[in-house]
């Protein structure tokens, strides 16, 4: 187990490191979650099913993060271009899609525009344009041959090299990302010529929110509108000011033919590039917060369920069935109150039938027992056996409810 790692759960959960370890311990050995939440109360602190999930799920990422990291590292390494101040960024990283864009620039690319460019000896001269040299056309005639016609092809063929090297940029990437985020619009419209017959997804027709505000079930409902062909998605953003953004980084001695060509990089590098991809990440991103919220609403909605009086009114006598270790019983009032316990052992080896009958017809007696459950396992049916025979002789009318449901009245 990562030291770090466990140190790094127990504080943002605000759990014990011991809590964090013992319950990876009972996951790597097979144990469920509502197993280790239930009967190893002791080994976990009493940790719940959430909090144990949570566990599991942030430590498998944060493990998969390292992993990444540590390939990253290597493989870049082994191109012998890692230098130290980018190890400790792929270090510092805290997601696996900051990683990546740390990566990006080094991974081993399919054909692209760029590398097609590079094939022409164009590399040099798109570094030019980055240093805004103003004798740019002059510098490119150099790089005129018989592959290359003229100064205006290698000049567009060397900022297919620029937008990639800025399409390449992590601290680009970020910012541009987080922007998404922060100010971005989700955008859906219905498709032409497409029938949605019950108009299931009528208010989002002509639809868009900002992308910070929108509610997880819209984004479900949005992405099934999307795969069922009836609605088109879009992200919206207002590209203007990321352009801005770059032009300022990149941009500084403002010369009249790089400043063109730099502008027109940057446009290429966000429209071809740059936005394509971030607005997938974004849309996934989306659609896993989605899915985790849905999955939480769910869990609260069905816990609330089982947690409602199952038989409102009524004063129950719960029987728990047993041979050796006898019939275990608990009287819950109408408002969930337990009003009494007690063992009987109506069943062999004692076989204290008569005891156990006075007992049972006492309390229905004593309490107004309305109804008796019995429950599923070892000796439940000659439980049911013993309770449907005791409740004849009941004073009062009492129904038996078995582990299948099935009542019996008196």
């Amino acid at each position: 187990m990562n030291e770090e790692i466990i140190k790094n759960i127990s504080l943002e959960l605000n759990i014990k490191e011991y809590q964090v370890i013992n319950t990876l311990k009972l996951l790597e050995d097979g144990a469920t979650i509502p197993f280790i939440a239930r009967y190893r109360k002791e080994a976990t602190g009493s940790l719940d099913e959430n909090q144990i999930s949570k566990i599991n799920e942030v430590y498998t990422y944060e493990l998969n993060l390292f992993k990444r990291k540590e390939d990253v590292i290597r493989l870049i390494e082994e191109k012998g271009l890692l230098t130290e101040e980018l190890k400790n960024n792929i270090m510092k990283a805290t997601k696996l899609v900051e990683v990546e864009d740390l990566y990006r620039p080094f991974k081993e690319k399919k054909k692209t525009k760029a590398t097609e460019a590079i094939k022409l000896g164009l590399e040099s001269l798109a570094k030019e344009i980055f240093r805004e040299n103003s004798n740019i056309r002059n510098i490119a005639l150099k790089y005129v041959n018989d592959k290359v016609k003229d100064v205006d092809y290698a000049l567009e063929q060397a900022l297919f090299i620029v937008a990639e090297n800025i399409s390449d940029n992590a601290s680009f990437r970020k910012y541009i990302r987080d922007n998404c985020f922060k100010f971005g619009v989700i955008r859906s419209v219905k498709k032409k010529n497409k029938e949605d017959l019950n108009k299931v997804y009528e208010m989002y027709y002509d639809y868009k929110e900002q992308i910070k505000y929108i509610k997880s079930h819209r984004i479900l409902a949005i992405n099934r509108g999307e795969k069922e062909d009836i609605l088109s998605v879009s992200l919206e953003n207002n590209m203007e000011y990321i352009e801005n953004y770059l032009k300022n980084k990149l941009i500084h001695k403002h010369n009249q033919d790089t400043e063109i060509l730099l502008n027109n990089a940057i446009s290429d590098a966000l429209k071809r590039l740059i936005m394509p991809s971030i607005e997938r990440e974004v849309r996934a991103e989306l659609k896993i917060k989605a899915e985790d919220k849905a999955i939480e609403n769910f869990s609260e909605n069905l816990k609330n369920i089982l947690l409602q009086l199952p038989i409102k009114g009524k004063t129950v006598l719960g029987f728990d069935p047993a041979f050796r270790t006898g019939c275990k019983l608990a009287v819950i009032s109408p408002t969930l109150n337990v009003l009494h316990i007690d063992v009987i052992y109506p069943h062999e080896p004692r076989n204290e039938l008569e005891k156990a009958k006075n007992k049972v017809l006492e309390l229905i007696d004593k309490y107004k027992i309305d109804i008796i459950a019995i429950g599923n396992g070892t000796a439940s049916r000659e439980s049911e056996s013993f309770i449907a025979s005791t409740i004849k002789e009941a004073k009062r009318k009492v129904e038996c409810y078995n582990s299948q449901l099935k009542d019996r009245k008196k």
